[in-house]
């Protein structure tokens, strides 16, 4: 079959969920079917999408924020002024990509807050489109732009890929929607490399280790987890954390001082610290830092504490369950795609450290029950999450969507 030379938009800079899912996919693809293309916000996605192939990254690339988190409410609207600030910038790194690459067969959208920057990428490429849709939409109707992206959703790409069935039920029902989960492929048993090996090798063998993988921002659910720790420690458990992420926010500065002021970033390094030393909890939350081959590290952990403030499951869970360990997730409507209440995991609501400890608690207390929710964990990430089929169906709609371009 003809290789497809597919563009791809990705939107954030800092390597995390979104980027290690698309590189997972593309690296699954058959080999020579799919010739990437990668236009991307500049940041170390940069180094990680050029392994993969070509890249043009600029300092900013326009997109519209709408999730249920995240969406544009109160002093968030300021963000709207950094957005069009990237438009200039977008239109260059678009213009230099169609001159370098000429045409593409198609166009991937990492996510759909990019489809405004999609609609200025289809001046440049007379291509087909696909968007992922990776977070929960907010989906009150009411709103216009709820109302507009739909249409766009609906009119300005041919197909819509959700990952889970969490970001399904926030999409409009009439909408075709195929669910391909994110996959991953865990390696073979490996050694932690050695700056993980001294961080880790402090751990006390009998306690109860708990994992956090993710950057240190507020949404991730950084606070609550701290205050779970403050609690099991005032209980008598023996419960150690695992913090695996880095400062996603190290900046300073007038610029740094006023978008902290407004609330638009934060500074969860310093106050992680504080907190660490406030509560006397050195001896039990470990720091370790950041890692992209985060399957080694993922067998430290009994459980995976997911608290995040999206109200869905991310990327952690699955990957933690390859490795054999349940996750405590903060999802007010579980799915079974990704999460079984009590089989192969814990669900909480969002902004609760106190259901967060108490789940930790009872898992800490029954530890042959964790490993049971472990292994079922294991057997839905094997179902649902295999790479390598999960690439395929991804390739399958590729050409899918080409075929009936091509035919019109």
């Amino acid at each position: 079959m003809k290789r497809l030379r597919v563009l791809y938009l990705h939107f954030t800079g800092q390597f995390g969920g979104a980027s290690r899912s698309l590189a997972e996919c593309v690296q699954s693809f058959p080999e020579a079917a799919v010739e990437p293309l990668f236009l991307t916000q500049r940041g170390n996605v940069s180094a990680v999408f050029a392994r993969l192939g070509e890249v043009i990254d600029t300092h900013g690339l326009t997109r519209f924020d709408h999730t249920r988190y995240s969406h544009y409410r109160g002093a968030r609207w300021l963000v709207v002024l950094r957005e069009l600030a990237f438009l200039p910038l977008t239109l260059r790194a678009l213009r230099q990509a169609q001159k370098r690459w000429g045409t593409v067969d198609l166009i991937h959208l990492n996510e759909f807050s990019g489809l405004f920057a999609l609609r200025l990428a289809r001046l440049w490429f007379a291509a087909p489109a696909i968007t992922h849709v990776r977070s929960v939409l907010e989906d009150d109707i009411s709103l216009r732009r709820t109302r507009l992206l739909h249409r766009m959703l609906t009119n300005d790409v041919q197909g819509v890929i959700a990952i889970d069935e969490n970001v399904r039920a926030s999409l409009p029902p009439g909408l075709a929607v195929e669910v391909i989960h994110n996959g991953f492929t865990p390696t073979a048993p490996l050694a932690v490399e050695q700056r993980f090996a001294d961080r880790l090798g402090g751990l006390r063998q009998e306690s109860f280790k708990v994992g956090f993988v993710g950057n240190l921002l507020r949404v991730k659910g950084i606070r609550e987890l701290i205050e779970a720790a403050r609690l099991t420690r005032e209980r008598g458990l023996d419960v150690e954390f695992i913090i695996v992420g880095a400062d996603a926010s190290p900046s300073g500065g007038v610029k740094a001082w006023l978008l902290r002021r407004l609330g638009l970033q934060q500074d969860m390094c310093l106050e992680v610290e504080a907190a660490l030393d406030r509560h006397g909890l050195r001896d039990r939350v470990h720091l370790v830092g950041f890692t992209r081959d985060i399957a080694p590290v993922y067998r430290h952990m009994d459980v995976l504490a997911f608290p995040s403030h999206y109200d869905a499951p991310g990327r952690p869970i699955f990957e933690a369950a390859f490795s054999g360990v349940p996750s405590i997730v903060a999802v007010r409507t579980p799915r079974a795609d990704t999460l079984i209440d009590g089989e192969t995991g814990i669900a909480i609501k969002p902004h609760r450290a106190d259901q967060l400890a108490d789940a930790i608690e009872s898992l800490a207390n029954d530890r042959p029950r964790a490993r049971r929710m472990g292994a079922a964990a294991l057997a839905m990430a094997t179902r649902n999450f295999d790479a390598t089929a999960n690439a395929r169906r991804v390739l399958a709609l590729y050409r899918r969507v080409v075929g009936q371009a091509g035919s019109q």
